[in-house]
This record gives structure tokens, sequence and C-alpha cells, in this order.
């Protein structure tokens, strides 16, 4: 789950991290009140789920009421990178001496955490690191043993930054990595972390990215997810508690398993097609998931033709043919279907299945030839 800015500064400020005094609002009288309160000058941005909002005129600064009413006013319902603008974040404008880049997120392939830092702040870390990698200290973070304080200031260290930044740093450095941690987060960013003129040091910027499934740990994270950006095929998915993602293919995608799901699609193009969705069912293909999985995919106009692709592994084959074919009594398909089920019990499953087979239901052997045969169809 991806936050949106203000919805990160908010998760911050409950680990104890300083962060503009702001609100959030999608009303322009709200938003010059707010304004009124935190004292001007301050800073009118767009709330939305992508970058680039100050070069398309999402992000103002106002010295008075009456700027903060105009901009406001031109910021909501602003199209940014096709994401309209329903919120505006209003907080008290910073005076910046120094800008900085710090960030914890997950080093897969070291299986440990992997923090960031950078005296070249308030640009994109990507950028930073094709021309100038130097300028980017890390620190891998063993999550038996967290974040200690020598290692931490050895790291603070390591980035160059002005002391007069170090204590502060520090501080919200261990703050961070304990919001990252406890928050479950895959992705904790701050850009700008700023040094004031004044000596402190304040996060003006808030990128943070919540694990969707520790959400049973964390009840109030269910704000965050409500307001995550799903198209309607998207949000018929979710309801249904289906992973889904829409693409812009012509063969609806099934299958067990991320891993598989995203191998589908990869195999879709290989033959020479589009993938309409990303769907995984996950390990079970019951009868109930099954007629979920193919309203939502049936129910989008783009679809010309099914691919459901699964292996059995837990999941026995024979319970994968059964709910297939009670997923379709329930089900009025559009689009003809292409099955191919592998795995457990797999030959009994394609046993149940043949004598239903048809123009509306087909099986074919590999992953392969059915990609290929859904792709013909699609394009028939």
């Amino acid at each position: 789950m991806d936050l949106l800015e203000y919805q990160g500064k908010q998760f911050f400020a409950t680990y104890g991290i300083p962060v503009s005094d702001g609100e959030a609002t999608s009303n322009v009288d709200d938003a010059v009140a707010i304004a009124d309160r935190v004292g001007y000058p301050v800073v009118v941005k767009a709330q939305v789920h992508t970058g680039g909002r100050g070069k398309a005129g999402g992000v103002k600064l106002a010295e008075n009421a009456e700027e903060a009413r105009t901009h406001a006013s031109n910021i909501l319902g602003l199209a940014i990178k096709g994401h309209i603008v329903e919120t505006i974040w209003v907080e008290k404008a910073s005076d910046i001496a120094e800008e900085y880049y710090a960030s914890f997120t997950l080093d897969r392939s070291a299986k440990k955490h992997l923090g960031m830092l950078s005296a070249e702040g308030g640009v994109e870390i990507e950028t930073v690191a094709e021309e100038n990698p130097d300028a980017i200290a890390k620190i891998w973070i063993d999550p038996t043993e967290g974040l200690t304080d020598a290692a931490c200031r050895e790291w603070v260290a390591a980035a160059n930054l002005n002391p007069q930044a170090t204590e502060g740093t520090v501080e919200i450095l261990t703050k961070l990595y304990t919001a990252y941690v406890e928050g479950d987060a895959d992705l904790a960013e701050i850009n700008p972390l700023i040094l004031k003129p004044t000596g402190e040091v304040h996060a003006l910027d808030a990128k943070v990215s919540l694990d969707g499934n520790a959400i049973y740990e964390h009840p109030d994270y269910a704000q965050y997810d409500a307001s995550q950006p799903r198209d309607e095929r998207e949000e018929a998915a979710h309801a249904k508690g289906l992973q889904y993602v829409g693409l812009d293919g012509s063969v609806g995608v099934i299958a067990n398993g991320a891993g598989l799901a995203m191998s589908t699609v990869d195999v879709v193009s290989q033959a020479g097609g589009g993938a309409a969705n990303f769907l995984d069912i996950g390990g079970g293909a019951n009868a109930d998931v099954m007629a979920g999985a193919l309203e939502v995919i049936n129910n989008d106009p783009a679809v010309k033709s099914i691919f459901i692709n699964i292996f059995g592994g837990i999941t026995r084959g024979e319970e994968v043919a059964n709910g297939i074919l009670e997923a379709m009594k329930r089900v009025s398909i559009d689009a003809p279907i292409v099955i191919r089920l592998d795995g457990t019990n797999a030959e009994e499953g394609r046993e149940i299945l043949r004598p239903h087979l048809d123009d509306k239901l087909m099986m074919e052997d590999t992953m392969l030839s059915a990609a290929r045969r859904s792709v013909e169809l699609a394009e028939a």
C-alpha cells in the first residue's frame, strides 16, 4: 500500500519524527482556514499516487489567504499523470539550509534491511545513484540485531552531512528505522530531509509503502487500503479478496500463485499477445474463488479470451477441475477459455474436464501451447 504524502507524514509523526504542521482537505474554504491556522507562508500540495507534482503545478507557495485560495482552487481537480487531485495538503512553509535523502527498504538478496543516506537530497535517488553513486552512504542491518546508535552514527559520518545535522539526523534515522520495522513497511523514505537554518533536522516529505499483508496486525491500515488507486476492475477484484492488477492486453489471466501469474503474463507476451490483467487466486481454486475471478475478468470488455493456468500443489487437480466447472455454471462467460492444469492429481483433473471441452472450453498440455491458443482466440 503506497501512502499519500500526508498519510506518510501522519505515519511518521506517530513515531516521533518531526514533520511540518499541516492538514489535509478536499475543500477550498477549509484549505484557507488551515493556512490561517498554521501561519503564512504555507505550501499547498496535491496528494496523488505519482511523482512530478511540482512540474505539473501541484505544489505552490502561498504568502497570504488570497494566494492560498487561488492555489487550492487550481490544484483541486488538477490532472497529474492521469491522477485527478481530490485531496490537498496545506502545511507551514519551512526555511531550508540543506536537503538530504534518507530511506530504509529491504535488500532481498542480502536478506537484510538496507538504509540509504545522502547529502544530495531533494532529487530522485536514482539520479544520484547514476550521476554520483559515491554520494550515497549505505548500511545493511541484520533484522535480528537492529540499528544500533554506534552503527547509525558511523553511517551518518560516512554520508558527509553538515556536522550541525549529525545529532538530529541520528535521532530521526533511529525513529525512521523503528517506523519501518514496527510499521511493517516495505519502504520508508524522507526526501528531502532538511536542515533548517536554526540547526533543526526535519522531514519535509514522506514516501511510505506498507505491506498490505500486515493489515491484520494494524487495523488502522484499513484507511490506507481504502485510499489506494484502483480502476473499476481492480476495485471489483479487491472486494472479492483477489490479487488483481489491470493491464492493457486482451487475454484474461487466472493463475494460482504470484510467481505463476507473472510467468503467465510473460508467456502470453512471448506468444505474441498481451495480458489484460494479472490475477492471482492464491493457493485455492475452489468454485467460489474461481467464480469470483471469472466474473471480474468477464466484466472487462477488453478480454477476448481467458487463460486459466493452474499448478496444483496442496490444491489437487480434481478439486481445481470441479471448481472451474461449477464456476462456469454460476457465471455466464462470453470469452473462450483455455486451461492448462498440471501438478498434483493433474491427470484426474483433466479427465473430469475432457467431457466438457468444446469451442468455449479448451485444454492444452503445456503453458506455452495454452498461451498460444489463448492469443490466437483473442486475435480471431
